[in-house]
């Protein structure tokens, strides 16, 4: 990393394993399932049915009904995992040092079911059934605004949007931003809310999405020869990143360290990554330079690892060229086998569950491994968690557009 030292000192998470890192993180860590069949609105006319939804979720515990009618769920979900990571933190914001703290929390859709909305009352009422709500509530940068608004942070409050990678590219950012200077702490993070109609719709005209409806559990099956797309889902994650001195004179709890960030681009195709994997190879590689470690040092991948049949396989060729030999001596895995895939909030919870596998010690599985695809033959933690002697771990997200991101924490002693 670049100038200072980063640590992190607070976790925040809403998603279907959980809405709080220890409920999340356990039915990950054994193997339980978050996706169902979708219910908040008729989905007769959509080949797929299922999705990863939040369940249990009061948004009352963020903020007033009132307010919470203003805006989109993604960014009650953000808002929430903000509050549980602040909270966890046991930080405290007060004038002298307000400035001193920043918010960057992305999107990759954004507040797609409030824009669904506002058309249906534009459409049957015309433009004066448009809410004055509308643009505010919707916005991707207002996850961090809120947030920022919340608790008197005034360093920055900034949103990227870089589909699939979004919240990695944040969590990246935010840990340069405290390396040079700018802020001692930065929330960091994304949330999407994307299974509605035009969410779901979107991606089943793509053919991106499985259709395996009548075993929700199984359908997302990342590495198994029977794999037919990725099971779309909601939630928010968020990474409190620490200036290490601050965290260290504060006496705060330090999850791990984030050693090592980087951020790449296919130059290939919109949403196709490149058959050999060259792209998310580099990506890798400059995360380890920039951790100033081999990659022998790494014990553990999370991978995007989305249940796609070019995606999975890239992958798994673009570990190979970065570790060589050693890609068969690391234990890797896909928690989106029982998160679905989050889309922009996909890089802070699975940045999460690394930290998470770092301070138990223990490896995720990817569940739902039957038949192992033969071309996709690397150690992915096949259906049961592991103890591991785990000090790195390496986190990748890559999304449409061909962007990349991976990185990498450390076990704190």
């Amino acid at each position: 990393m670049f100038g200072r030292r980063v640590v992190i000192t607070g976790l925040g998470l809403i998603s279907p394993t959980g809405n709080s890192v220890a409920t999340g993180w356990r039915n990950v860590r054994d193997g339980v399932s978050g996706i169902s069949v979708v219910d908040s609105f008729d989905t007769t006319e959509f080949s797929t049915k299922i999705g990863g939804i939040i369940k249990d979720f009061d948004v009352t515990d963020y903020m007033s009904k009132k307010e919470s009618r203003k805006s989109d769920k993604f960014i009650h979900y953000g808002v929430a995992a903000c509050t549980e990571a602040f909270e966890d933190s046991g930080l405290e914001v007060v004038e002298a040092n307000a400035h001193r703290f920043g918010v960057i929390m992305g999107s990759g859709i954004g507040g797609i079911h409030t824009i669904e909305q506002n058309y249906e009352k534009y459409r049957t009422g015309g433009a004066r059934r448009i809410s004055p709500f509308f643009v505010p509530g919707s916005i991707v940068n207002m996850v961090s605004g809120q947030v920022s608004i919340k608790y008197g942070m005034s360093g920055f409050n900034l949103a990227l949007v870089s589909a699939c990678a979004t919240s990695t590219h944040c969590i990246g950012l935010g840990a340069r931003l405290i390396g040079i200077g700018d802020v001692d702490v930065v929330l960091a993070g994304g949330a999407d809310y994307a299974t509605t109609p035009l969410g779901i719709g979107g991606f089943c005209a793509a053919r991106a999405l499985s259709t395996r409806n009548d075993d929700p559990a199984a359908a997302s099956r990342p590495w198994d020869r029977d794999r037919d797309g990725f099971v779309l889902s909601d939630g928010a994650g968020c990474l409190v990143l620490e200036d290490y001195d601050h965290a260290i004179k504060r006496g705060a709890q330090i999850y791990a360290e984030l050693i090592g960030s980087a951020m790449t681009s296919d130059a290939y195709h919109i949403t196709a990554p490149t058959e050999d994997g060259s792209g998310a190879d580099l990506c890798m590689r400059m995360a380890l330079e920039d951790a100033s470690i081999n990659f022998e040092d790494v014990d553990y991948v999370n991978a995007h690892g989305t249940s796609t049949p070019l995606g999975d396989l890239a992958e798994t060729l673009a570990i190979k060229l970065t570790f060589g030999e050693h890609a068969k001596r690391l234990a890797i895995s896909s928690t989106k086998s029982t998160t679905g895939h989050t889309l922009g909030a996909a890089g802070a919870l699975e940045a999460i569950f690394t930290i998470m596998a770092i301070k138990e010690q223990t490896i995720p599985p990817t569940i739902n491994i039957e038949n192992q695809d033969p071309a996709c033959d690397l150690d992915y933690t096949a259906n049961t968690a592991r103890e591991l002697n785990l000090k790195v771990g390496l986190s990748n997200s890559f999304g449409f557009g061909g962007t990349n991101g991976t990185v990498i924490f450390k076990r704190f002693d």
